[in-house]
């Protein structure tokens, strides 16, 4: 079994906790699981599995992490961020087992994996690089970008691989927690929107496709007219990058995250444009 210590963060998952779980026997030598209170079966869910569990108050996704990775007696020699809708198929748990391996001495500290993303039962097989990120790397070596929102983690030096194998991503439990779930992402967008123009957050050194998406988000999209920028990206994803072939669940998920989404935020900086009213509080979302 790889020397690997996996890191899930949960808030009331005791839909999608089991199956994440399921996906890490025999790969992960020890499960760490950061809950934020959860007021479900979560936290059981988790012990009943063998994780080890520590509860900690929400912040953010970010914030969260960095702390579970300096108060998890973390000692494995790598790590695994997977959040509690991802999962780990057999074929990327032997790729990642075997590039571990591989550069278990070398200066690649970090393991990049793309998803696949589900969506109302249905996978998105045209969703063009969606979830690629950072979520293996050597202990010690990575730390999260301290943002609201989009947060990734950064290798703190050494260079990264990328898997040939996916990893599954069900971003989707009813229409109602989804519509909540934008709702709280959008107050945070928010935030991260007004501190960038005030020149903070970003001084750290992404991996290179994320870090050229952060650079198209502030440097092209924001630049465009409020709320018809919403409909151009709606457009250019949902019939230029294909998303139209992905049926009626993909038009929902295109609509709903790149239209329905984008136009809240722009109303929520405008509100704020408006009355310079105090930001949404950073609590955790309700389940």
């Amino acid at each position: 079994m790889p020397d690997i210590t996996a890191i899930v963060l949960t808030k009331n998952e005791e839909k999608n906790l089991p199956d994440c779980l399921r996906s890490l026997e025999g790969f992960a030598s020890r499960v760490l699981v950061v809950d934020s209170e959860s007021t479900d079966a979560t936290v059981q869910i988790a012990r009943d599995a063998g994780a080890d569990v520590l509860v900690h108050p929400f912040e953010t996704h970010a914030r969260q992490f960095n702390w579970a990775l300096d108060n998890g007696d973390i000692k494995t020699a790598w790590c695994l961020r997977l959040d509690a809708d991802e999962r780990l198929t057999p074929a990327l748990r032997d790729e990642l087992a075997a590039l571990m391996a591989e550069h278990a001495g070398d200066d690649v500290n970090g393991i990049v994996m793309t998803a696949w993303l589900y969506f109302m039962g249905r996978r998105l097989s045209h969703v063009k690089n969606m979830k690629r990120k950072l979520m293996v790397f050597k202990t010690g070596l990575a730390r999260s970008e301290d943002r609201n929102i989009d947060e990734h983690t950064v290798l703190l030096s050494g260079r990264t691989v990328e898997t040939k194998e996916r990893f599954l991503h069900y971003d989707y439990k009813d229409m109602n927690h989804y519509i909540a779930k934008l709702n709280w992402y959008a107050g945070r967008e928010v935030r991260d929107y007004f501190a960038h123009l005030q020149g903070a957050g970003e001084d750290v050194a992404l991996e290179a496709v994320n870090q050229g998406m952060r650079k198209r988000k502030f440097g092209l999209y924001y630049r465009l007219p409020m709320f018809l920028r919403c409909k151009l990206l709606f457009l250019y994803k949902y019939i230029l990058r294909g998303g139209f072939l992905d049926g009626r669940e993909g038009f929902l998920y295109h609509y709903m995250y790149h239209c329905w989404y984008r136009t809240l935020v722009d109303a929520k900086i405008m509100e704020h444009q408006k009355t310079g009213s105090d930001f949404e509080p950073l609590d955790s979302l309700k389940s």
